[in-house]
């Protein structure tokens, strides 16, 4: 189990995309979202060299458990704390659910 956990949590992908006015910029996640990559999952954002307007787009991911919703969450705060707004988007519904019931109630050390 341990062994499979860590060969999947590196099957998870971040690519930026910048809009041409350099206004705002969207990250395209895809992967599985657990435990095991969501450490990872936080160290691939530019929170300092981002635009004020930033987007996550999860369409292509799935999120499995708590940990990867706290994750999320201390993405969109490290952001918040620089002063730029965040969307999550694409959501799949047991993904959307999860985290919609899960965000904000998580305190991590990410």
């Amino acid at each position: 189990m341990v062994i499979f956990a860590r060969r999947v949590a590196h099957l998870t992908h971040v690519t930026a995309v910048t809009d041409p006015d350099g206004n705002s910029v969207v990250y395209a996640v895809t992967g599985e979202l657990f435990f095991a990559s969501s450490n990872d999952l936080v160290t691939r954002f530019d929170y300092a060299g981002d635009p004020d307007k930033v987007g996550i787009d999860l369409t292509g991911a799935h999120v499995w458990d708590a940990s990867s919703v706290a994750a999320l969450d201390a993405i969109t705060t490290k952001y918040a704390v620089r002063g730029k707004a965040v969307t999550v988007i694409g959501l799949n519904e047991e993904s959307a659910k999860m985290h919609g019931n899960l965000s904000g109630e998580l305190t991590g050390a990410h």
